[in-house]
């Protein structure tokens, strides 16, 4: 009988390899080879214009759906545009004259590059831009009967102060626009210090003589392109998201939004609709209790555009009426999130082991308020995790070492009797009881463990505190690859022992993909982050001391066991 643990645990391996394939593949811009997931959205994004013009929302009673979206009249984006400027202590502002549109945001607190990088950029890390290349913004306007403003109305910037000074707490930017149909829209942006939620206020005003019911759109206008935080081997998710308390966390991929088939919650009253990538998000809030239907729209050949939008009300002649909004633009940091609205911290996506993942980052963090270094935070997290599994590790080690002990004889009576197979089985199965030996022994506590490691490895994936965050020496990034490549080396030679300290199995050719597959999984680890490598290398140090300690106490000798590759 073969040994249906080792069988087990290369059918798990084996597949992980096949989704680690599928997500290489995905990275650089190539269908997956064995899970399909519609167009790649990781090719360079097709060329679109400096404005990145995005369409106007189509007029909707909410719960209607969405209609066609008609593109901006020509006449409106003729006009000469002006860019302005603004900033507080963790964010540069640049707003377009054209509709008051944010169209830049750079992050003061974060640099563009990382500390590994090999050209090393001091500048602010930017979120949203207008480029040639890179289309990221947010926009807002009116739709409804009639003519009214858009996010492609002149407006004219009428608030004096663009810096916020020493002793100030918040900065009002305010723009007004033209008169278009009677109607006037002023928008109202106000900043505080320290935080990268932007308060934004939208008044209508009726300046004619007939009774206006505009509804406002908010917008986040994006191509399809990663972020520049990507790595080899996985790949994060980018694109939309909306959230509200009956669906909960919706994230709707550009490729869905391209075939039709994006499927998420159309009207709420609360939650909030974002633009997710790796480590960033920006987002557009209402309060709880205003109706808004939500929207996600391809807007040109690599232009996707995610929002809501909600009614004004009736504005009477002479009279005006405000609606009251917020916009995200920062980084996922959890605490920074779960201040600015419930479920924000969400767009930091840990998948379908969040339940476990949170209170890891939450036991992570608590480290790092003592240690103060990242690097040594995720050292003793693992040696936590490695002491709370400690006696289920045992149960395992015991049932290895016991395995590796009787291993002698399963070789002797697998050769003496290799003619027979059935007999060979039956002896096989007689050993096992005799000696009190479960194959599987060593499996099950294992499996029950392996949810919990995924999920760190989720945890530190996800977590910005890793970039550009040092530990020690050389590695002065967590989130790049160790530019050395020392961590991958040791973290194979930490893999080779530990394999060899396992019992071979009894079969000569699982034996040989025992020690292949290991090595091979381990040149993936020269393309991952270095906190990543670090986490894996503390618990592969901590399982070979274990076992090793085990099997003394057990009185199996502590030895290599090699196949033979001959």
């Amino acid at each position: 009988m073969t040994d249906i643990r080792r069988s087990i645990l290369w059918v798990i391996f084996g597949f992980s390899m096949i989704l680690l394939w599928d997500k290489w593949q995905l990275h650089n811009g190539r269908p997956a080879t064995f899970f399909p997931q519609g167009q790649s959205q990781q090719a360079a994004p097709a060329a679109t214009s400096a404005k990145g013009d995005a369409t106007v929302p189509a007029a909707s009673a909410l719960g209607t759906g969405a209609a066609a979206l008609p593109v901006a009249g020509a006449a409106e984006a003729a006009t000469p545009k002006v860019t302005h400027v603004v900033s507080t202590d963790v964010l540069k502002l640049t707003f377009d004259s054209e509709g008051g549109s944010l169209v830049g945001a750079d992050l003061l607190q974060h640099l563009a590059a990382t500390h590994s990088s090999k050209n090393q950029d001091v500048k602010p890390l930017t979120l949203l831009t207008q480029t040639p290349n890179h289309t990221y913004v947010a926009q807002t306007g009116l739709i409804g009967s009639g003519a009214l403003p858009t996010h492609k109305t002149p407006m004219k910037l009428v608030s004096t102060d663009t810096a916020l000074k020493d002793g100030q707490d918040s900065l009002v930017v305010r723009f007004e626009s033209d008169v278009v149909g009677g109607t006037k829209l002023v928008k109202t942006y106000t900043l505080q210090r320290g935080s990268y939620e932007v308060a934004v206020k939208h008044e209508v005003v009726n300046t004619g003589t007939a009774d206006v019911a505009p509804q406002l759109y908010m917008q986040l206008v994006r191509d399809g392109s990663k972020g520049e935080n990507e790595t080899p081997f996985y790949s994060t998710f980018t694109g939309p998201a909306i959230y509200t308390q009956a669906a909960k966390y919706q994230k709707v991929e550009f490729a869905q939004i391209e075939g039709n088939k994006a499927d998420f919650i159309k009207v709420a009253s609360d939650g909030y609709v974002a633009m997710v990538q790796h480590y960033f998000a920006s987002a557009w809030l209402l309060g709880d209790g205003i109706e808004r239907e939500h929207f996600a729209r391809k807007v040109d050949a690599n232009l996707y555009s995610a929002g809501m939008i909600t009614p004004v009300g009736t504005v009477t002649p002479g009279q005006s009426k405000a609606v009251e909004s917020r916009l995200f633009v920062g980084p996922q940091a959890e605490k920074v999130l779960e201040k600015v609205a419930p479920g924000l911290e969400l767009v930091k996506d840990y998948g379908w082991l969040t339940m476990l993942a949170k209170p890891l980052y939450w036991l992570l963090e608590k480290i790092h308020s003592f240690v103060s270094n990242w690097g040594w935070a995720i050292v003793l997290l693992v040696v936590l995790l490695k002491a709370s599994f400690y006696w289920l590790n045992a149960m395992a080690y015991r049932s290895m070492a016991k395995m590796k002990a009787i291993n002698p004889r399963i070789q002797e009576m697998r050769e003496r009797m290799k003619d027979n197979p059935q007999q060979m089985q039956m002896e096989m199965m007689r050993i096992y009881k005799e000696e009190k030996v479960n194959p599987m022994g060593g499996c099950f506590p294992i499996m029950i463990q392996i949810p919990v490691f995924i999920a760190l490895y989720w945890v530190l994936l996800s977590s910005v505190e890793m970039r550009n965050a040092p530990w020690t020496l050389w590695i002065t990034d967590l989130s790049s690859p160790d530019p050395w490549y020392i961590l991958p080396l040791v973290m194979t030679i930490t893999t080779v022992i530990q394999t060899a300290l396992n019992p071979l199995p009894p079969d000569p050719m699982q034996a040989k993909l025992m020690w292949i597959m290991p090595l091979v999984f381990s040149v993936m680890f020269f393309f991952f982050p270095s906190g990543l490598v670090l986490y894996w290398i503390t618990n592969n140090v901590l399982t070979i001391l274990q076992q090793a300690y085990i099997n003394n106490s057990m009185g199996v000798p502590v030895k290599f066991s090699m196949p033979k590759f001959n």
